[in-house]
């Protein structure tokens, strides 16, 4: 159905209202590793792993983050979302490691592009890394509508950071960010 419905909205340019699209669930923007903008300090670094890029986090006491620029999907419902970050472990095959996520809206006259305006960061702790090094380990990080999100409305741009805190998890080496989707919850 929503394929038929997708057809209709682009035979008749866009004449169904976005609603129609909407639904919890649905993916609203995917990002991989070529998709980071490094910061000035403590970035993520491109890599490879089996011609797969990746993003290495150390673990070594420090937080690293990378940062995506996307814009928010017409179709957007204006609900939450759930972060979903796609990673896998360099070399280690226990421990645990801490994700984070933070959005800064950027919008239409909402953001001074010279300052930086992020939002609070929300997290995951203690997530076990997989056993074997390699394997791709899926974690969410969710985020209410409003605040929580830095506000962002539909169609406005925004900017998200994710970080490793290399300072509280327990798993040695590089974590490889492998993709992130962003789901309407």
């Amino acid at each position: 159905m929503k394929k038929i419905l997708l057809a209709l909205f682009f035979v008749f340019g866009g004449l169904i209202p976005h609603s129609v699209f909407a639904a919890s669930g649905d993916t609203l923007v995917v990002f991989t590793p070529l998709h980071n903008e490094p910061t000035a300090l403590n970035f993520a670094t491109l890599d490879t792993r089996n011609q797969h890029p990746v993003l290495d986090f150390r673990g070594d006491a420090i937080i690293e983050e990378a940062v995506f620029t996307g814009v928010m999907p017409r179709y957007y419902g204006s609900s939450g979302i759930t972060i979903y970050i796609h990673y896998s472990m360099g070399t280690a095959t226990s421990g645990n490691i801490d994700w984070g996520a933070q959005f800064e809206r950027i919008g239409d006259q909402q953001q001074d592009i010279d300052d930086d305006g992020w939002g609070g960061t929300n997290t995951t702790n203690n997530t076990t890394v997989p056993g074997t090094s390699g394997d791709v380990d899926i974690i969410n990080i969710t985020f209410t509508d409003g605040v929580d999100m830095d506000s962002i409305a539909v169609g406005e741009s925004f900017r998200l950071k994710v970080l490793r805190d290399g300072l509280t998890d327990t798993s040695e080496g590089d974590a490889e960010l492998v993709a992130i989707e962003i789901q309407e919850s």
